[in-house]
């Protein structure tokens, strides 16, 4: 292997080890604050099944990584290397700040100011126009459907229809996209799912978990707290495992698709085929920064956004694992943040909307849409002064 193949393994691997220093809060942060298990113990749980994660799933997500931002026939060594860089300066500055950003996309931002700086923006591989009015036509018919189907229920409640008409909006739009994903009236892939499951993620959580702590709490309002404690810390192993595997599998495949591109393009892989050391070594590289934690960003998973019970955990954590485990398979990179974030609201608002302390909210919401062009400036900057100093 050539210097340049061997610093961009090293990048892939650190990013990687980053990206779980940021993201052990999604996994743990419940765990955590509900005092299931000591901070500890919640990392090495995480950490663990963040390992075994990337083997129940295919690596899809590390060909969208790899192969659909950026033209694969343009993409040189040199380009993954200052996508890498403006990448981990993001993400390392925002795991200083305590701020819970998505590294996935971080990662995507530098790949798009990388392959912008190298090849203009004929380089990035953009949506066409009629898959994107295709998705905002399908969208809006869901969203309204839907927020007319509430506002009438509302109504017949007596009830305000326009706070159940807001309510409908957000779950068409999380509940339309997935249909379209599974069957294929849309083809949404690449930068485009990147950008619409930045919105749909947060909201599926949110819808998800706002239902299952619904039936739950409907289920055990006759039956004793302390008894219905006990059992859903039990349950809390279960579901923060299950979220981690979800994790693992999404997140770790942001270095596998990134070093096999550089093998690719060094012409050391013939074909975009992710080896099994390279699978192991980015499973390996994010469990380790799960252990060594993030904590910063788990104070402001746990306790800013609202105070959480044990069942109020095992809602968040399993309905976070089912849309990692559903975008997964599908092969979209999405922000395991913004899962997380979304289903903890979500939980947090079957006991009113003054349960969630939404300025946290707002901030946190701030900082994902920076994300993608933060990174993107720090990366083209990067790239122009390697022109600069190298040409």
């Amino acid at each position: 292997m050539n210097t340049i193949v061997i610093l961009a393994i090293a990048l892939a691997l650190l990013f990687n080890f980053v990206n779980g220093l940021n993201d052990a809060a999604n996994a743990i942060a419940t765990v955590v604050v509900t005092r299931v298990l000591s901070p500890i113990k919640a990392v090495g749980l995480a950490a663990f099944f963040n390992l075994l994660g990337p083997l129940f799933f295919t690596t899809a997500i590390a060909k969208t990584i790899g192969k659909g931002i950026v033209d694969p026939g343009l993409i040189t060594s040199e380009m993954i290397l200052m996508a890498m860089i403006g990448a981990i300066l993001w993400v390392a500055i925002a795991s200083y700040f305590g701020i819970p950003i998505s590294s996935s996309h971080a990662l995507i931002g530098g790949l798009i100011g990388a392959g912008v700086a190298s090849l203009g923006i004929g380089g990035v591989i953009w949506p066409s126009v009629d898959v994107v009015f295709s998705l905002i036509l399908y969208t809006a018919a869901g969203a309204l459907v839907c927020a007319a189907g509430l506002a009438a229920v509302a109504h017949r409640k007596g009830e305000d229809r326009w706070k159940y008409a807001r309510v409908g909006l957000i779950s068409g739009i999380s509940l339309v996209v997935p249909v379209l994903v599974i069957t294929g009236l849309v083809q949404i892939t690449g930068i485009l799912a990147v950008l619409i499951f930045m919105i749909v993620s947060p909201t599926l959580g949110y819808t998800v978990a706002y239902l299952v702590g619904s039936v739950i709490t409907r289920i055990s309002r006759n039956r004793s707290p302390v008894v219905m404690d006990n059992i859903f810390r039990k349950l809390q192993l279960a579901s923060a495992s299950f979220y981690a595997i979800g994790h693992g599998s999404n997140d770790a495949q942001n270095a596998m698709g990134i070093i096999t591109a550089v093998l690719v393009a060094e012409g050391m892989l013939s074909d975009f085929t992710v080896p099994i050391w390279v699978i192991l070594g980015s499973c390996a590289a994010i469990s380790l920064g799960t252990f060594f934690g993030g904590w910063r960003v788990v104070e402001t998973m746990g306790k800013k956004i609202t105070k959480l019970r044990p069942y109020q955990g095992f809602c968040a954590e399993a309905s976070g694992g089912v849309v990692l485990s559903f975008v997964t398979s599908f092969g979209v990179p999405v922000s395991t943040t913004h899962a997380i974030t979304g289903s903890i609201m979500g939980v947090g608002a079957t006991r009113g909307y003054s349960a969630v302390k939404w300025g946290v909210v707002r901030e946190i919401l701030a900082a994902w849409v920076l994300t993608i062009p933060a990174s993107a400036t720090v990366a083209w900057l990067c790239y122009a002064v390697y022109q600069a100093g190298f040409f």
